[in-house]
């Protein structure tokens, strides 16, 4: 299931950086740069399902990020992790009280952001793996964060629709995708019902990847189901 998670953070170089790796580990993120920027967006996902995590930083050029903290903890307990240049106990201990579910100071690393997240989650009742990002088995490798598919050395293109495909089957190595959840993770929830989409685009990724499309090695039809992509070596 893809999460929706508002990253707010003015420094547009760790913006990107952060933007991009979520989106490698599978999350859809609104990024934005000011307070008012967050403000619509929160404003639009709302009408479109909402919110799942907000990442906030506090000093934004428009105001301090406290303020939209108050403003989500009056309308909603989505989880909200701020991410501060900010080393003193003082406004911790004041955001934690105020409703924040963690307190991150920068510089920090990626992984210890995606694992703060995932407890952050876990304590709202949404339990998430870590996803897996790098694929290797029997010649094919997959790597989502370099964007990169190669079977037996060679590299292979893949459409962005393809590739987020795979990314998908990626992601949940070992486990089976159901037909409904590719189709909203993928192509999004008014699609959710065509699953020719589905035929068309796995036949074609089978193509590529696969020696023997009618007889494949990795991407697994589980019948009446979804699809499963085998699980990696280790």
């Amino acid at each position: 299931m893809t999460l929706t998670v508002l990253l707010v953070e003015d420094d547009r170089e760790l913006r990107i950086t952060l933007r991009d790796a979520l989106a490698v580990e599978g999350y859809k993120v609104l990024a934005a740069a000011s307070l008012a920027d967050a403000r619509a967006l929160t404003a639009n996902a709302t009408r479109e399902g909402g919110i799942d995590l907000v990442l906030l930083d506090l000093g934004l050029p428009d105001g301090d990020g406290e303020s939209l903290l108050n403003a989500l903890r009056r309308e909603s307990s989505v989880p909200v992790i701020v991410i501060s240049a900010r080393h003193t106990d003082v406004p911790k201990i004041r955001l934690l009280d105020a409703g924040a579910d963690d307190f991150l100071v920068k510089p920090f690393g990626v992984g210890e952001l995606l694992a703060r997240m995932r407890v952050a989650l876990r304590h709202r009742g949404r339990v998430l793996r870590a996803a897996i990002t790098y694929f290797e088995h029997d010649g094919l490798v997959v790597d989502l964060g370099a964007r990169r598919v190669r079977v037996a050395g060679i590299d292979v293109h893949l459409t962005p629709t393809e590739f987020k495909l795979l990314a998908c089957l990626v992601r949940s190595a070992g486990r089976v995708v159901t037909h409904r959840q590719l189709l909203l993770d993928v192509w999004g929830a008014e699609f959710t019902e065509h699953t020719h989409y589905l035929r068309l685009y796995m036949g074609q990724l089978r193509a590529k990847l696969e020696a023997d499309p009618a007889d494949p090695r990795w991407l697994i039809t589980e019948a009446g189901v979804g699809y499963r992509l085998v699980e990696p070596l280790a």
